[in-house]
């Protein structure tokens, strides 16, 4: 069972998917349709670029914050959340389930990425 589909299967969780790091494929699994699931992905992929470039900085600044090399990022909202390691989404239900209970399989189960496919 790949991570997505084990992610999509966990209870609480919205939608699960993949995308590529040039920004020009992505897979999915949940309760999103093709265009929802496509914009979510250039989200992710945009944000995680940000975060990445934005933690870069501050280890250039010789600032040792623990932050970099980055690994992913959360957005947690009152009706949902988005979790996103390495080049992994999830989107689940804020309410009905444990965010750390999700980012701790996600951490365990997405290897780490070269930093080089950015």
């Amino acid at each position: 069972m790949s991570i997505i589909n084990e992610l999509a299967t966990m209870p609480g969780v919205i939608a699960a998917g993949e995308y590529s790091y040039r920004g020009d494929r992505f897979s999915y699994e949940g309760q999103l349709d093709e265009e929802k699931a496509r914009m979510a992905s250039i989200m992710c992929r945009a944000t995680t670029m940000a975060v990445r470039m934005q933690t870069d900085m501050m280890k250039s600044l010789n600032a040792d914050c623990g932050c970099a090399p980055s690994r992913g990022w959360i957005i947690k909202g009152s009706s949902f959340s988005v979790c996103v390691v390495a080049n992994i989404f999830c989107f689940i239900d804020s309410g009905s389930v444990s965010l750390n209970d999700i980012v701790k399989m996600m951490r365990d189960k997405v290897p780490n990425q070269d930093r080089q496919l950015v």
